[in-house]
């Protein structure tokens, strides 16, 4: 499932992305979770999973940009698209990494380019983002919120630095190739994160989270030299 907020003061529009979002993903077969929320305070109160997120920015109250602002200094890592009138906000809101804008009134084929460019990075894995799925069920995950993968009984459990622990059924050697060059696979059932690697000696991995990971003896040479390559690229 994949989690959608929308947050616009105006009821109206509020609908019309509603509308546009329940159409566009009922075409993809992806089963959803929409919430709508008429102001940023409300979203804030929010502590609920949010994987894309449509904003308007100019709300009563608390505006959009602070609303993103205040969001992405919490725990929200998902897509944001603003709505504007104003497209010269654009230029003062990249510090909150939206990925796109919709300037209003927003038309569907609007919507749509900007949707389908979206799904297709979720689809694809895009570079900082794994899509994790679940059944029918879809999540996204940021890639540096995890800090190992381990693999029991042909299921992965994702360790990410908030605590949580993400199951699901993939083979280890699909996801080194999803995860890219900042995570290694130190052990036939673990791979780990090496931006949340905090040491290493006589074949433990030591994890900023607490963890100790066991790094193999065919494997030790090899991850000596990948980690040094990392700090040097740093």
């Amino acid at each position: 499932m994949i989690r959608i907020a929308i947050c616009d003061d105006e009821k109206h529009m509020s609908d019309h992305i509603r509308a546009f979002v329940s159409d566009f993903f009922r075409k993809k077969n992806r089963e959803i979770q929409l919430r709508t929320f008429s102001s940023g305070e409300e979203l804030l109160n929010y502590d609920g999973q949010i994987d894309i997120l449509f904003l308007d920015i100019q709300m009563k109250g608390m505006d959009g940009l602070k609303t993103a602002r205040k969001l992405r200094a919490g725990k929200f890592r998902g897509f944001l698209i603003f709505i504007t009138v104003l497209k010269e906000m654009v230029f003062q809101s990249f510090e909150v990494e939206p990925y796109d804008y919709l300037v209003k009134p927003v038309d569907e084929k609007q919507f749509e380019k900007t949707m389908e460019r979206l799904y297709a990075s979720m689809q694809n894995n895009g570079e900082d983002s794994l899509l994790v799925q679940k059944g029918y069920e879809g999540r996204i995950i940021l890639k540096d919120e995890i800090v190992f993968c381990e693999v029991i009984d042909r299921k992965i459990y994702l360790n990410l630095a908030s605590g949580e622990v993400v199951d699901y059924y993939e083979r280890i050697e699909n996801l080194e190739t999803k995860l890219g060059s900042h995570f290694f696979r130190c052990h036939r059932s673990y791979l780990i994160s090496l931006e949340h690697l905090k040491g290493y000696k006589s074949g433990t991995a030591y994890m900023d989270n607490g963890r100790e990971i066991p790094v193999s003896r065919l494997r030790s040479k090899e991850f000596s030299g990948v980690v040094l390559q990392y700090m040097k690229n740093m």
